[in-house]
């Protein structure tokens, strides 16, 4: 008889517990494949059925009625070529990924597999005259989803938000969703991070498979489809923008009140599909030392139609007597009836730029117009027991709020996605934020040599690059921690680094553009950093820059393996140097760190970003165990070196 893992074990017993588990469905299944270790967090094995991941998903486009569809959902793994499977192969913790520990099932899925999921839900009964979407945080890579038989949609792409509207595929009672996935990982070319199925140093366990939180919310036909807001702080406004689903009518429009604290600061009513500025009087800015948020609240609602009853003479003539902006606002008195659809967001008023800092000729980050030296770490945003997913909510905070209480101002999330809220978080904590795009191409596609060399990608896999990369930007943007957008890493897979910075840019131009972290520096004219990885043990000066600031995008890299919380006991551990003991590890890091702070004052170094905040897997360069039960050196004496960076400390040379 083959016997279940502990953590299995513990996972099934919680899944009888919950009552949850279906009555037509067998227990999970003992793994063929074992991927995982036996390397757990505390939050972990606090994780059920009930509680897995419950929090609202979206926290910055918030509706106040939805359903969660986390727990266990049927699984199977069956080859590319058969159907359906009749019979599934047993139950998995959704949002866990298939590999995953947390998941209940830790099996390896191969570029021939397909993932199946089944799940049945009711509707509340009190949606019956809404139309109803069915969303997905992200799944890995490509999926095909069914509601009672009928395909409803698909989408490929493993790290970004989608949904499909299911309202006429619904039936009264219970409804069933499947969902199939595919996931060559790294056997194709799609942009995974550091996915691998040969998982080896810096290259960790591909995963599969839903990931994220699956829910559906209620909304009306035409609804709000996004909100963007760009704070301006030298005039003291907030730009919005407002995306809805579909075409709107003259009488549709939006209704944008921001606040603070739960008073009023500006409202307006404007046209559907129309821009608008809201003003922000002596606006509180929002920075590291201060956090602050203001709320923002989008409606959409019916007014009166300007033209009803107009001939088009009229019509001309009336539009003839007001500005574009005067046509396009609208009263309070204007709206007639109660919003059709309302969504919460929030904003901060900040401005991240490239100015003149306190070294004379070389340019610095400023944050409010203000040189403030950006110290970060390099985070991957990996578990051993969740994998690409956090253990919980609580679980993912907690690395932002021990990078905080270290001293760091600053992460560069590397190469991964995180869930909408980790950025709700950060923006909470105060954490400014350097997002890189998931490195994706062949594994051939990692190019080095001279400022010329890129990788030669083919049309559909650039078109999937950028696909990911403009909803990457698109769904994020609306997040006041996110600083810096990072193009490409260390030629993995860089192609055309120019011409996507640009793009970047022309997206999002309330934020700077990194074109190319580290060893090809093809872009000097569009990116707005220079950025050099450095892992000597005194790290490298970079070259004065005459319009960039120059930042060490990954430096540091000491090795400190922890008896009982590394990843593969017995098996070789990597770092870029291994420090002897914690005792050791300190004196490293402070050698280190005091480079950069020289670097700081003398030279203009504008940020650097430490490898890394935990160990992953082999690697074990964190200041963290893969666990986050150990810190290999205490958080406080690392803010105590640290703190000739903060703001104000350093001095001009």
């Amino acid at each position: 008889m083959r016997v279940l893992p502990v953590r299995l074990l513990a996972l099934a017993a919680a899944m009888a517990a919950s009552g949850l588990a279906a009555q037509t469905t067998p227990a999970p299944t003992a793994p063929t494949d074992k991927v995982y270790s036996s390397l757990t967090t505390r939050w972990g094995r606090q994780v059920t059925p009930a509680n897995a991941w419950q929090s609202y998903p979206r926290p910055h486009l918030k509706r106040a009625a939805w359903k969660n569809l986390n727990g266990l959902w049927d699984y199977a793994i069956a080859p590319a070529n058969a159907p359906r499977p009749a019979r599934m192969d047993g139950q998995i913790l959704v949002p866990f990924a298939v590999e995953s520990q947390l998941s209940g099932v830790g099996r390896r899925v191969t570029p021939d597999d397909r993932v199946w999921y089944r799940r049945t839900f009711t509707v509340p009964a009190e949606w019956r005259d809404s139309h109803v979407m069915l969303n997905f945080g992200a799944v890995d890579f490509a999926a095909t989803v069914w509601v009672n038989g009928a395909v409803v949609g698909s989408h490929q792409g493993g790290s970004d938000s989608f949904g499909f509207d299911i309202a006429a595929f619904l039936r009264p009672g219970e409804n069933e969703v499947v969902v199939q996935v595919a996931d060559p990982t790294s056997a194709g070319s799609q942009p995974r991070g550091k996915q691998s199925l040969t998982p080896n140093g810096i290259w960790y366990t591909a995963t599969s498979g839903i990931w994220q939180t699956v829910w559906i919310e209620p909304v009306p036909k035409l609804h709000i489809a996004d909100v963007r807001a760009t704070p301006d702080i030298d005039r003291g406004v907030v730009e919005v923008d407002v995306a809805l689903s579909g075409w709107a009518e003259d009488t549709d429009a939006v209704r944008l009140t921001a606040s603070a604290g739960g008073k009023r600061i500006a409202s307006t009513v404007i046209r559907a599909n129309r821009h608008a500025s809201l003003s922000i009087p002596a606006a509180r800015l929002w920075s590291p030392d201060d956090p602050f948020l203001y709320d923002l609240t989008a409606e959409l609602v019916t007014v009166r139609d300007p033209y009803a009853g107009q001939s088009e003479r009229d019509r001309h003539a009336y539009d003839a007597r007001f500005t574009e902006r005067e046509r396009d606002t609208y009263s309070t008195a204007q709206v007639s009836g109660a919003p059709r659809d309302r969504v919460e967001s929030y904003f901060g008023m900040r401005k991240i730029a490239v100015g003149a800092g306190p070294v004379r000729g070389q340019p610095t980050l400023l944050l409010n117009n203000k040189p403030v030296f950006q110290n970060g770490t390099l985070d991957q945003g990996w578990w051993p027991d969740g994998l690409l997913t956090p253990p919980s909510e609580e679980a993912m905070r907690s690395d932002l709020v021990f990078l905080k209480s270290a001293g760091f101002n600053m992460v560069r999330k590397h190469i991964k996605v995180e869930p909408a809220r980790y950025y709700y978080d950060a923006d909470h904590l105060g954490i400014l934020v350097w997002q890189d795009m998931p490195s994706g191409g062949g594994e051939d596609q990692f190019v080095t040599g001279s400022s010329q060399s890129q990788a030669v990608m083919s049309a559909d896999m650039m078109a999937q690059n950028q696909n990911e990369l403009t909803r990457m930007v698109g769904q994020l943007r609306g997040f006041p921690s996110i600083v810096m957008w990072v193009v490409n890493n260390e030629g993995w897979g860089q192609y055309d680094s120019a011409t996507l910075a640009r793009y970047v840019k022309g997206m999002d131009p309330s934020r700077l553009v990194n074109a190319d972290s580290g060893w090809l520096d093809v872009a000097p004219g569009v990116s707005d950093v220079f950025d050099l990885h450095t892992y000597e043990d005194v790290p490298h000066v970079p070259t004065r820059q005459s319009a960039r600031a120059i930042v060490i995008g990954e430096y540091g890299g000491i090795g400190l393996p922890v008896d009982g919380h590394v990843w593969r006991p017995g098996k070789r551990n990597w770092g870029y140097q291994t420090a002897t003991d914690r005792q050791d590890y300190l004196a490293r890091y402070r050698r280190k760190l005091t480079e950069v702070i020289r670097q700081a004052r003398e030279e203009g170094l504008s940020a650097s970003v430490y490898t890394q905040t935990t160990d992953v897997e082999d690697e074990i360069n964190g200041l963290l165990t893969y666990d986050r039960a150990v810190s290999k050196a205490p958080a406080a004496d690392l803010a105590r070196i640290a703190a000739p960076l903060s703001e104000g400390r350093l001095v001009s040379k």
